[in-house]
């Protein structure tokens, strides 16, 4: 009995291990296409996911170059080869696809491909995906080459897999999608309530000032000045609205910039100083970034709006492999074991299950006159 099974089984193992790991449907068909490549010892994978409309919704490559592949052109068709994985339950595997009766050809600036293996992804009686193989890299010169019974039979094993991890992450980036949908909703109710009854206000103290700008001068002016910071309130309100209404942009710009931007938007609309500081953090997790954000989001809206603090500083830092955020104002501060009592969580609640979530740590410091620190930590990944 040679190696081969073994070291096989344990490829398969390594994959899958990794496949698990991943949360987001693009990382999930990125590990799936280099771990089928690099397990069957192939030039070129891919993996693609069909649209509705004879076309693929994601088409994932590996072994060809960002140049080479930008330089192919729009996304390929269902037709040919490719079109046999979506709509046959069985692999293929060929000696030379371009000797096939169903070879299209490909464009001119496609790498040349000959042996080929290729089978759907299937999640019960659904094709989801098709994953291709090209060129088998021989062992020796002239030692014979070309995909095997037994490389058809582990990517088979690595399909199955492929269509639990794929599946999963669908349904965590849905979840994610209702959980935003009512973030926004959430927003969009405070938007109106508070900026609304700032707006009312605001037209009252306008038309009072009216009133006596004939009668009475002095109070009219004071009115006045009532209305300039109402609307500075309103302003402020909405500006603080609008950031969070507006998804980041986490995957472009990195956690670290994201919150930079976030607080220097703050730092304007708003009365307090608030700063930030942080640098030298490696990525993280998708998930574990995003909870990151909307935590710091959370505790700067409680600072800026409940704490009366004259500096609100957000620190991010290294912690092992993960990092530590931690926003301190120096307000009024308050008693947790109080808030929670009277029924007034400070969006603590939300903060807490966005931690735990994401397999992080959430503790929280203050007492009243002591201002207060909210520190989240996360592991990485």
């Amino acid at each position: 009995m040679t190696d081969r099974p073994r070291s096989g089984l344990a490829a398969v193992s390594t994959a899958l291990l990794e496949m698990s790991r991943q949360l987001e449907v693009r990382d999930v068909l990125k590990t799936i296409v280099a771990s089928a490549r690099d397990l069957l010892d192939a030039e070129y994978a891919a993996l693609g996911v069909p649209d509705d409309h004879g076309g693929f919704a994601q088409f994932v490559v590996d072994g060809i170059s960002d140049e080479q592949w930008k330089a192919i052109g729009p996304l390929p068709r269902q037709h040919g080869i490719l079109a046999a994985m979506l709509h046959n339950e069985k692999p293929e595997r060929l000696a030379d696809v371009r000797e096939d009766p169903r070879f299209e050809g490909w464009p001119a600036t496609h790498p040349d491909m000959s042996d080929f293996l290729g089978l759907p992804v299937r999640d019960g009686g659904e094709t989801i995906a098709a994953l291709f193989l090209a060129n088998k890299r021989c062992p020796a010169p002239g030692g014979g080459c070309g995909f095997t019974a037994q490389d058809e039979e582990l990517l088979g094993i690595l399909a199955q897999h492929a269509a639990i991890a794929l599946t999963n992450a669908r349904l965590y980036e849905r979840s994610r999608e209702l959980t935003i949908a009512e973030e926004r909703s959430r927003l969009a109710h405070e938007l109106h309530d508070a900026v609304s009854q700032k707006l009312f206000s605001l037209r009252l103290t306008a038309q009072a000032a009216a009133a006596l700008v004939d009668r009475d001068p002095v109070r009219a002016k004071g009115e006045l000045q009532q209305v300039a910071a109402l609307a500075a309130e309103a302003a402020d309100e909405l500006r603080a609205a609008v950031v969070e209404l507006r998804p980041a942009a986490l995957d472009e710009d990195g956690l670290v910039h994201t919150l930079r931007t976030h607080v220097q938007v703050l730092d304007r609309a708003h009365t307090a100083r608030v700063t930030f500081d942080g640098g030298g953090i490696r990525a993280l997790p998708a998930a574990q970034e995003e909870a990151m954000l909307r935590v710091a989001q959370e505790a700067l809206h409680n600072a800026l709006r409940h704490s009366a603090a004259d500096a609100v500083t957000v620190r991010l830092v290294r912690c092992g492999q993960g990092a530590r955020l931690t926003v301190t104002d120096d307000g009024k501060g308050f008693d947790p074991r109080a808030v929670r009592r009277a029924g007034r969580h400070l969006g603590l609640v939300s903060m807490r299950d966005r931690t735990s979530g994401v397999g992080g740590r959430l503790t929280v410091h203050s007492a009243p006159g002591e201002g207060a620190t909210i520190e989240m930590e996360v592991p990485g990944g």
